[in-house]
Parts: structure tokens; sequence; C-alpha cells
């Protein structure tokens, strides 16, 4: 179970607000959506994903301390690097094959009802 991030009190991870303080644990308007903040002297901008590809439209940027769509740097290299592992490994990229098949539905569409149709006749 999260922690508010001001009292420190264990909350129930679909709380709104802190039964204890009343600080807002959700995004305004948002609840299902997890408001972060920062809990050092640097703000959020500093370890994002979304402010290090300058992809960020975020009015507080580069000094928001509160953001629902912060992403960490680190967890986010840390996954890239454990895929590009897999399929190294394996030898077969599948995050490549799904953006292939996405770019063209028309021919897997093809390729499918000539898979179908294959099977079928035997």
């Amino acid at each position: 179970m999260p922690e508010c991030p001001t009292c420190h009190q264990t909350v129930d991870a679909k709380a709104l607000n802190c039964p204890y303080c009343r600080t807002p644990l959700k995004a305004f308007g948002h609840p299902g959506i997890p408001l972060h903040r920062a809990t050092g002297s640097e703000s959020l901008c500093e370890t994002c994903t979304y402010h290090a590809d300058d992809t960020c439209n975020y009015p507080q940027r580069p000094d928001a301390r509160e953001c629902t769509m912060y992403q960490n740097l680190a967890e986010t290299q840390q996954q890239e690097m454990m895929r590009h592992s897999l399929a190294n490994r394996s030898g077969f990229d599948l995050v490549s094959v799904q953006k292939w098949i996405q770019r063209n539905p028309l021919v897997t569409i093809l390729l499918a009802l000539v898979l179908v149709s294959l099977l079928l006749a035997q």
C-alpha cells in the first residue's frame, strides 16, 4: 500500500486524498491518474523521460514539483536495456515485428488469408 508524501501514513491505493492530512493523492478531476511529487530539492523534470527527450509540454517545466505524466528516466532506460538484451539473446526482436505489423496491416491480412487457405487446403 502506498503512503502519503506529506504525513507518511499508509493510505489506500484508490484514495483521492489522504484521510489523515487531506493531501491530494490523485490528479484533480482525474481520480485514476496518480499525482507524482518531488521529494527532494530538485524538480521532477530532472529525472523525467519526457524532459530528457524534449517532448514535455507541461507549463511548469523545468521546475515541476508535481506531475501526472512523470516517467522515471532511469526506470525507462533499464526497461529498454532489458528488452534489448532479451531480443539479442533470443535472436528475435518481437518489438520490431509488432511495429512492422502496425505499419503494414494490409500485407499482414493478406499473409493471414494465405496461411488460412493453405491450412484449409490440406
